[in-house]
């Protein structure tokens, strides 16, 4: 089956590629452009600045010692998407690789000397996974032979010892690897690697043990912590180990840690990281809006934990934290047109940056970017949205469950579908049975969508006439469920309320006090300015109803009161009088737009701001 996760147990079964079509739509359209545009870009961005080149062994070598991954990454990408640029790329990888199976461009001299920051076992962690893609997608060829090789030398190398990799990701590699193979070694490589975490199995650094969760034991560990990107993949594999070895304590220790980290250190995209610096959380309730790190790839790192878990235990809430992340975290990474980036994904902007036509050595937020000369994100964006499909629906016992509300054609069984939906702009799902058939079908119902309801509507036939209307009952979150048989014409509707709604902070986030966000359904919305037009620093929104404005494409934008003030210019920002919450009352009023945030700065630089100061008392 074509997909990147294929659990041998769990309450729930993924479907693959090749049982979901993705049409056009909100993911139909980007799924397209990813494989038009974005590969090719990826592609000759890598190209230009010498990382394909490091594998023809030009010199002098250029990237970072992790730049290998970014080749692996893309050639995963084109493994999904069946893109015809593969083969050429596999066979330039496959010319450095050394007899051994060894196979890196930066420390081929002076092998395992720097687990801390080497990047080795990383690296072979994204050479497997672009493996087991093409082996799911296309079978045996030179690209999955060099995989193959390199986890064999994995497995002679470190099956023995405490060693492990300062960035974690070989250990899902390599159980994907073992479902695909069948081969034992590649499981048990991936539970000691597992097992030695937290021990400690690396040396200390400045930033602490926790940057890369060697500070205690998986199974010790209360929440998420350190360098984001690496806790959740960690986390992945930790919950594929688990779930191979039927190991239910170790899966119940990820899904608290997961737990408390959802309550206590995301921001409300979904996004996780708060501190710049080591890329890391920080600590409960630390969500800064401005200096949110939010890194691209620690959204779709946090997606693919989401689904793993959602698989393994049948439970909606990782479906919704999937869906809010997918919506505000990864749609907002790439650019309309499929070629600039944004590395981190800031909920606040204060000033607009600098239009930039090449390589950004920043990687700040507030500038989509062509490059990075730290480029994980790009191509995580290509390989992500090349095997959404596979994300978007699974099978239960006797039938489907349609996770992710997306226009699309499932089969499964016996059940042929197809969900016809503008979602996420319109909250009107149709799914329309094509062939006749058995099973129960299963839809999503959104953790925020109260007041939901659901119908089935039977085709009309002579000898079935349609009744005077369909039963329409009302659905809680969660799974709404519809017991087959099935003729085809039938349908079923599920209408979701898409009121915009006032969503306010927890007391205990000190960065958001006095302040509240738009979001209307599974969106994010954030003020935009464009020249610094209005200036943002001097909003103070009314939190009543806001008015939706629809375009001819069908994107919402909402529109909400607001009082705009002068421009502070006292001799001290402080005084021994608690300051008025409601802002400047004298101030002008103004109707503040408000667009989706994963559509912010497509029109060039802008600030930007989620979080509005508000008037107290004046909730919705």
């Amino acid at each position: 089956m074509a997909n990147p996760v294929l659990p041998s147990s769990g309450v729930l079964s993924p479907l693959g590629l090749d049982a979901v079509r993705v049409l056009p739509g909100f993911w139909g359209d980007r799924i397209a452009l990813n494989r038009e545009v974005t590969i090719a870009h990826c592609l000759e961005w890598e190209e230009r600045e010498g990382w394909i080149g490091n594998f023809r062994g030009e010199r002098p070598r250029r990237g970072r010692e992790f730049s290998d991954s970014e080749a692996y990454k893309l050639l995963e990408a084109m493994a999904w998407a069946d893109h015809p640029a593969l083969p050429a790329l596999a066979g330039t990888v496959a010319q450095a690789q050394e007899g051994d199976g060894y196979l890196n461009t930066r420390w081929s001299g002076s092998r395992y000397t720097d687990f801390e920051w080497g990047h080795e076992l990383y690296c072979y962690g994204h050479l497997i996974q672009a493996g087991v893609a093409r082996l799911r997608t296309h079978g045996e060829d030179r690209l999955t032979e060099v995989a193959a090789k390199a986890a064999d030398h994995v497995c002679r190398r470190f099956m023995e010892g405490s060693e492990t990799c300062g960035h974690p990701v070989i250990e899902m590699a390599l159980v994907e690897l073992y479902r695909v193979t069948g081969a034992e070694r590649y499981l048990e490589m991936a539970r000691r690697f597992v097992a030695r975490r937290g021990l400690p199995a690396l040396a200390d650094i400045p930033f602490g043990r926790g940057y890369y969760q060697d500070d205690v034991p998986v199974r010790q560990a209360q929440v998420f912590r350190g360098h984001v990107v690496r806790a959740l993949y960690l986390a992945c594999g930790v919950v594929d180990v688990a779930v191979e070895t039927g190991d239910e304590e170790l899966l119940k220790a990820v899904e608290a840690q997961w737990e408390r980290t959802v309550a206590r250190r995301t921001h409300l995209t979904g996004g996780m990281g708060s501190r710049h610096a080591d890329e890391s959380y920080g600590e409960d309730y630390e969500l800064p809006p401005d200096r949110a790190y939010n890194e691209t790839c620690a959204g779709i790192a946090s997606i693919m934990l989401a689904h793993r878990l959602l698989l393994a235990t049948g439970d909606a809430r990782y479906a919704d934290l999937a869906e809010r992340t997918m919506y505000n975290v990864l749609a907002t990474g790439v650019a309309l047109d499929g070629r600039s980036f944004f590395y981190v994904n800031p909920l606040h902007v204060r000033v607009p940056a600098t239009p930039l036509d090449g390589v950004n050595h920043a990687a700040e937020g507030g500038l989509r970017s062509p490059w990075f000369d730290v480029s994980c994100c790009p191509n995580n964006v290509a390989r992500t949205l090349a095997s959404l499909p596979a994300y978007v629906a699974g099978a239960s016992s006797g039938g489907v469950l349609i996770h992710h509300l997306t226009p699309s054609e499932i089969r499964h069984g016996g059940l042929a579908l197809r969900v016809e939906t503008g979602y996420p702009w319109s909250g009107s799902v149709s799914v329309r049975v094509l062939e006749d058939g058995e099973g129960r079908v299963g839809l999503r119902v959104p953790a925020w969508a109260a007041d939901a309801t659901l119908a089935r509507v039977p085709v009309s036939s002579p000898d079935a006439p349609l009744p005077e209307g369909p039963v329409i009952r009302p659905v809680d979150p969660g799974y709404a469920h519809v017991e087959g048989p099935w003729r085809a014409g039938d349908e079923i509707r599920l209408e979701l309320p898409m009121r915009p709604r006032w969503t306010f902070p927890d007391r205990r986030i000190d960065a958001l006090r006095g302040s509240a966000a738009v979001e209307r359904g599974p969106l994010v919305y954030c003020a935009e300015s464009v020249a610094d037009e209005p200036p943002l620093g001097d909003v103070t929104a009314r939190a009543e109803p806001p008015v939706e404005h629809a375009s001819d494409d069908g994107v919402v934008e909402l529109e909400v009161p607001a009082a705009l003030g002068p421009a502070g210019n006292g001799p001290w920002p402080y005084g021994p009088e608690p300051a008025d919450a409601a802002g400047p009352a004298e101030g002008a009023d103004v109707r503040l737009r408000l667009v989706p945030y994963h559509r912010w700065g497509n029109r060039g630089p802008a600030t930007m701001r989620v979080w509005l100061p508000i008037q107290e008392g004046r909730r919705a």
